[in-house]
């Protein structure tokens, strides 16, 4: 008999054993990266912001695990281009996507004709989930997506599973059945947020030692409003216990109303259903030990809903109106990160950061070159989590060029330190606020101090055209 063969077989299997094992141990080193992206959600939604309200004990109860930043803005005041944002890593004027898609149709006697968007994020950009599936993550979606349609889905981009994401802004219902056809119906009446809780908890203790990267993209907390049955009863009672308000609401620009504080019970059993399946989300990670190993991060895509021709839902307050627009209230959101052995937790900064951020700060945290991705508009955080100190950007942008539902016009803002610029491109006004004495955005010194003014608006400027962004130009103007 000749034993040679066998042998060199076995030497083969014992280097493809040896290689398989050190493959397995490269992967368990490796991070995992789980998104919470939750929509319409305002910094002022969540306890540890300072709700008034609502109760949300499970996330006040992770930022002290983690870092959260006080000064956190979406990329946007609407959905689509802070989802465009946060999977580039650029910011939406780049990317074409400046408004919801597919955007309001715009008025007949709107005096100014604004940009054109791409009505799906283009398959050439390249996401995150692209960039981890190529280094060995398995990825997942589950939840709204709203970038793009058939042959624009989640798949499509990176990710190995997607659970309920399709082109619709809005569920149908968040009871099933859900006639949502990204995603099988449950049992009556079972609850979204916690159906796409269940599912990316599902997907994260199957994964083993392969890393994985995963972003539950809740519904909750965009209408329809549909309360969170268990907890109604006690937001109806917590409302009926307040105190009347000779006011309830107070004007804005355009000929709006914001709701002036926290009152709505239907509202508030939602964010607290997010809140619980939060909780139940970092227990079942903590159970299985995935929480000593996976990067969290908590996030929105924009401000709450509060200021329109009638008052919204939802309150900002202190901060200025609400969705759709560029005061503080549109598009201020939580942000917390959570990073193991690197964050410190526990700590609350004040560095003004934003979505497009989010994407090198992840790169850097799992050690993947960011020239896999090609431009990053946003700077890596990892130098706030850390003792390092600041990250040394002059400043943050956030471009909304459109008209939309909440009354807001073409508008951009710019904020460096605690000076914010505001340009409205239809009136020419400019504001420019001190939010370090005037958080509300009530005392415009763009006269006191024009010539900041006008260098932040000269900047802008630079910035639009060096990214050819497209703007709003005069119906009688080619």
């Amino acid at each position: 008999m000749n034993f040679k063969p066998l042998f060199v077989l076995g030497i083969i299997a014992s280097l493809s054993l040896s290689v398989e094992s050190k493959q397995q141990t490269a992967n368990q080193s490796k991070p995992n990266v789980l998104i919470v992206f939750v929509d319409d959600l305002g910094a002022m939604d969540i306890g540890s912001y300072g709700a008034s309200f609502h109760e949300t004990p499970n996330i006040d109860a992770f930022a002290k695990s983690a870092v959260r930043f006080s000064d956190a803005y979406s990329a946007s005041p609407v959905c689509s281009p802070s989802r465009a944002a946060l999977l580039t890593g650029k910011a939406p004027e780049r990317v074409k996507i400046t408004d919801w898609i597919p955007g309001a149709k715009l008025a007949e006697n709107a005096p100014l004709v604004t940009p054109k968007i791409l009505n799906e994020l283009p398959l050439t950009e390249t996401t995150l989930a692209e960039t981890f599936k190529t280094n060995g993550y398995k990825t997942f979606f589950a939840g709204k997506w709203h970038l793009g349609d058939q042959g624009f889905f989640p798949d499509q981009h990176g990710f190995d599973v997607n659970i309920g994401g399709y082109h619709k802004g809005s569920p149908r219902s968040y009871y099933s059945p859900y006639k949502n056809p990204k995603l099988e119906n449950g049992p009556d009446g079972e609850y979204l947020t916690d159906r796409l809780t269940n599912e990316t908890l599902d997907f994260m203790k199957e994964q083993g030692d392969t890393p994985f990267f995963a972003m539950l993209s809740f519904y909750t907390v965009h209408t329809p409003l549909q309360a969170a049955k268990p907890y109604l009863s006690y937001y109806q009672q917590k409302a009926e216990a307040l105190p009347a308000l000779s006011v309830t609401t107070e004007k804005e620009r355009n000929d709006t109303k914001t709701r002036l504080r926290q009152d709505n019970a239907k509202y508030a059993s939602m964010v607290h259903a997010m809140d619980v399946n939060i909780g139940r989300l970092l227990k079942g990670m903590k159970d299985t030990g995935l929480d000593q190993n996976t990067i969290i991060v908590f996030t929105s895509d924009n401000g709450a809903l509060s200021t329109l021709k009638r008052p919204g839902p939802a309150s900002n307050k202190p901060f200025r109106a609400g969705k759709g627009w560029i005061y503080e209230g549109g598009i201020r959101v939580p942000m917390i990160i959570h990073a193991p052995g690197v964050a410190q937790q526990g700590t609350v900064s004040a560095e003004p950061v934003i979505t497009t951020d989010i994407a090198p700060t992840l790169l850097e945290l799992t050690g993947i070159n960011k020239h896999q991705m090609t431009t990053l508009d946003g700077v890596s955080l990892v130098p706030v989590l850390t003792p390092k100190g600041k990250i040394g950007r002059k400043a943050v942008r956030v471009y909304y060029p459109h008209y939309h539902g909440s009354k807001s016009k073409p508008s951009y803002m710019v904020r460096e330190g605690n000076w914010k610029l505001i340009y409205f491109y239809e009136s020419g006004d400019t504001e420019l606020y001190n939010l370090a004495d005037d958080i509300g955005e009530q005392v415009n010194l763009a006269n006191v101090n024009p010539k900041m003014a006008a260098r932040m608006k000269s900047e802008m400027q630079q910035w639009l055209n060096s990214v050819e962004a497209e703007q709003p130009k005069l119906k009688n103007k080619k």
